[in-house]
């Protein structure tokens, strides 16, 4: 495959990300329509079903690779596992720390674990492409978490997922951090699986099944509300169906073209979504340095995707690994290449 190639399906899974992106930056306004459904029941609603639903879609891949996957079962369970606890502190960080906070906490750390994660094991050098881009981005992150926290300070929030106290805040962020752990290891997780010649849709539906099955406890214990009306059970689909069935297919896609700690930035778009729809649909308002945050976060995205100049085979490489890991990305790219990106 030449240089071309390579920065044009880089393009793609950037793509892919950033739609995904969008998706899941709905899912904390969407909650807000069901206030009586507790978080766990959320969570447990829109990883454990959209996760058994992309098992059910990956099915035929998972069976024709179930010996890959059986050899490299600690990734699977590891990355099976960090799903299972991600949803759960992520709604949970929401509902203690608005919305917006919640979401920049949890989204706006994650590509530094995911970056940390990737040169601890796998000794990946990041590019300073990258690392400019990501202080772009979690400096926005940290000035729409400021901004929203001064605000709930200001007596200016709605009640819709607002924190109650400064402990309270505080316990949404530790949640937070906890999500971002998580989220990067899950993506580090499908990302290796990836590079080690199982398609991503396998890979996918392998990891986000196993941990929909975990889930489903917590959604058999804690899932009651969510059958008590209409509009909770229709905010329960749209969370399994669109943003994490859908956005987590596109976000598998992406992963067959990006390392994770690029996709754990571009990723960042999520929070800035969150924060203007948690301002347009809930009612929550934002202070000039909470705009300025979102600008932050698009400057982050741009740098990130932007084409770079150079000759063919330099070009778009967003990080740079190692030897014996670009022998391994190349034949990823083989593989996703020949599944159709699924």
């Amino acid at each position: 495959m030449t240089g071309g190639g390579r920065g044009g399906s880089a393009g793609i899974g950037a793509l892919c990300v950033l739609a995904a992106s969008v998706l899941w930056g709905t899912t904390g306004t969407a909650a807000t329509f069901a206030p009586e459904v507790g978080p766990l029941a959320i969570g447990a609603v829109a990883m454990g079903l959209g996760g058994l639903l992309q098992a059910l879609f990956a099915a035929p891949r998972i069976a024709r690779h179930r010996t890959g996957l059986r050899e490299r079962r600690g990734t699977v369970l590891l990355g099976a596992a960090s799903v299972a606890v991600y949803p759960l502190a992520f709604y949970s960080s929401m509902r203690l720390a608005g919305v917006a906070v919640g979401t920049v906490v949890s989204i706006g750390t994650a590509p530094l674990a995911s970056a940390l994660i990737e040169r601890v094991v796998d000794g990946r050098r990041l590019t300073r492409r990258w690392t400019a881009a990501a202080s772009l981005g979690l400096l926005g992150t940290v000035l729409l978490c400021v901004a929203e926290a001064a605000h709930a300070d200001g007596g200016g929030g709605t009640g819709a997922g607002r924190p109650a106290s400064v402990s309270t805040t505080l316990l949404g962020v530790g949640l937070g951090l906890v999500a971002a752990a998580t989220y990067a290891l899950y993506a580090w997780a499908a990302h290796r699986l990836i590079t080690r010649r199982i398609p991503s849709r396998a890979a996918m539906g392998a990891v986000f099944g196993l941990g929909g099955l975990l889930l489903l406890p917590v959604l058999l214990v804690t899932g009651a509300p969510l059958v008590a009306s209409w509009s909770d059970a229709a905010v329960g689909a749209y969370m399994a169906l669109v943003p994490m069935f859908t956005g987590y297919v596109l976000f598998g896609w992406g992963l067959a073209r990006v390392p994770a700690s690029t996709a754990t930035t571009l990723s960042l778009l999520e929070p800035a979504v969150a924060a203007v729809l948690a301002v347009q649909v809930v009612g929550e308002r934002l202070p000039a340095t909470g705009w300025s945050g979102v600008a932050l976060v698009i400057a982050c995205l741009a740098v990130l995707t932007a084409p770079t100049g150079g000759g063919p085979g330099r070009g778009r490489r967003l990080a740079a690994p190692r030897t014996g890991d670009a022998a391994r990305g190349g034949s990823a790219h083989r593989t996703a290449d020949a599944d159709g990106g699924r």
